[in-house]
């Protein structure tokens, strides 16, 4: 402790003496007594000699406020020493110094009038003991103090830790060292362009309460949470993960990041926490890197429409293959998380060829498209293609139609119609392109063998005739002769 006294004698006061090994409290029981035997033995010999005989006390300033005045100047010493020894063993390596500034008047008087104990204790309330230390500042505002300036390096580096390896921070720092340019990207290959702040930070050596002074770890935890504590939300009915985080003024990457092991698509229980306080960071660490890597291009279909070819017709003119192409990233990370993502380069190293087919557009009467409209007005289906009643159901039934029209599903020819046994009335149309329809039960039939129909055209009545249990559409469709769903064809 370098600690000046100012005298009003111009005397100096050494501050030499090492503190003893005795508690606190004793020390000041210490002080309290060598007070009481002064004050007696100087006011005994005021009395003997109060004619011929002046008194000295000493009147007490701390940063120029009068605290009062003790007889024994000594006892201010023994108090800031105290003080700097309390510390001293509560936060070991740190250098001590009073910050209080004391000054000591000393008066020649008459009667000794003095009250030591108020004035030492006064004093103690006063008396701060503070540590050399390294303020570190964000955006020109003191947030921590650390030990020394190795300490706030220390920190830095350590906060960069939090986002990128040490062994990528230490190629970064060599890179940045030397004169060499950097080598072509391999493929697949990632590497640390820079690891910035992105806030002002500075720090500068200064004194500061020894409580205030943080550890290299502290101060790193403090400037990524900030001053903000996190909270709890109890999950209740109907809660998904995207909405809580929404009510929270949260990002569904920053609830993920706050509640390891949960994301959007993780099954929530009634009465879980969740953490949902997101801490804004004092400082805030940007990663930039690039990558470089190789992305398939899918490949496009093409249609070309030629009315040479029939309606229904296609021929594929180019097979369609994928590329390949070499892209350079440039990827912006803040905290861990991606903020921006850029291409640098990109290359072609394998050309897409795209899927070409021409399709027919030529429209002929009697030859159908290959789609199927609905044979209907409206309706629904009421028994599906398949086994039914010990039978096979050989193609769908409609029935509730809102209308009984019953109407041709692509353009074609009727090839039959007329009465078929358990069919009842029944009409077949072949659409000339390996498809053929069937429509039975017709209360009455509106075409003839031979004509020409297309989509739409109304064919005949829904009816029940032959057998059936009550009035609807038995609609069958072959494809080259074969019996097949209706339902994978119609519109």
């Amino acid at each position: 402790m370098n600690l000046k006294w100012n005298t009003g004698d111009r005397k100096k006061i050494s501050s030499d003496r090492k503190p003893n090994s005795t508690s606190n409290i004793m020390k000041r029981a210490a002080v309290l007594v060598v007070l009481a035997s002064s004050l007696t033995f100087n006011i005994g010999f005021a009395k003997d000699n109060e004619s011929s005989q002046l008194q000295k006390i000493f009147h007490i300033y701390a940063s120029g406020e009068y605290i009062g005045a003790v007889s024994n100047e000594n006892v201010v010493k023994d108090l800031v020493e105290e003080k700097i020894a309390e510390t001293s063993s509560q936060y070991d390596d740190l250098r001590l110094n009073d910050e209080l500034k004391i000054s000591i008047i000393s008066e020649q008087v008459f009667n000794l009038e003095t009250n030591d104990t108020e004035t030492i204790e006064k004093l103690g309330e006063l008396v701060t003991v503070a540590a050399d230390a390294f303020a570190l500042s964000v955006n020109d505002e003191i947030a921590v103090y650390v030990k020394d300036l190795k300490s706030y390096h220390e920190v830095i580096r350590k906060l960069k830790l939090q986002s990128v390896s040490e062994k990528e921070l230490t190629e970064l720092e060599a890179r940045k060292g030397s004169i060499d340019s950097l080598p072509p990207l391999k493929e697949d290959e990632t590497r640390i362009l820079d690891v910035v702040l992105k806030e002002s930070v500075s720090g500068v050596t200064q004194q500061a309460k020894p409580e205030e002074i943080m550890t290299v770890d502290e101060a790193v935890k403090y400037l990524q949470k900030g001053v903000i504590e996190e909270k709890t939300y109890t999950v209740q009915v109907g809660d998904v993960f995207s909405k809580i985080a929404e009510q929270h003024n949260l990002t569904t990457s920053q609830l993920t990041k706050l509640n390891n092991g949960f994301g959007e698509k993780s099954v929530l229980q009634i009465g879980q926490q969740l953490k949902v306080t997101a801490s804004t960071p004092l400082l805030n660490i940007e990663v930039v890197r690039e990558k470089k890597a190789t992305e398939e291009v899918k490949f496009e279909n093409q249609i070309k429409n030629s009315n040479e070819m029939l309606k229904g017709d296609s021929k594929v003119l180019q097979e369609g293959s994928n590329g390949v192409k070499e892209i350079t990233y440039r990827i912006r990370e803040q905290n861990g998380i991606a903020i921006g993502k850029s291409i640098q380069q990109e290359e072609m190293i394998k050309e897409v060829k795209n899927n070409i087919v021409t399709k027919g557009t030529k429209v002929i009467p009697s030859r159908g498209s290959g789609k199927f409209s609905w044979p209907a007005e409206g309706g629904y289906i009421s028994s599906k293609m398949g086994s039914r009643w010990g039978s096979v159901h050989r193609g769908i039934d409609i029935a509730r139609p809102s209308g009984f029209a019953i109407k041709a599903a692509d353009n074609g020819v009727v090839i039959s119609s007329g009465q078929d046994g358990t069919y009842g009335n029944k009409v077949v149309v072949d659409h000339k392109n390996g498809f053929q329809t069937t429509y039975a039960h017709l209360a009455s039939i509106h075409v003839k063998n031979g004509q020409i129909v297309s989509s739409g055209t109304k064919l005949g009545v829904m009816g029940s005739t032959g057998r059936s249990t009550g009035i609807h559409l038995h609609f069958e469709v072959r494809k080259n002769g074969a019996l097949v769903n209706p339902l994978n064809y119609l519109n």
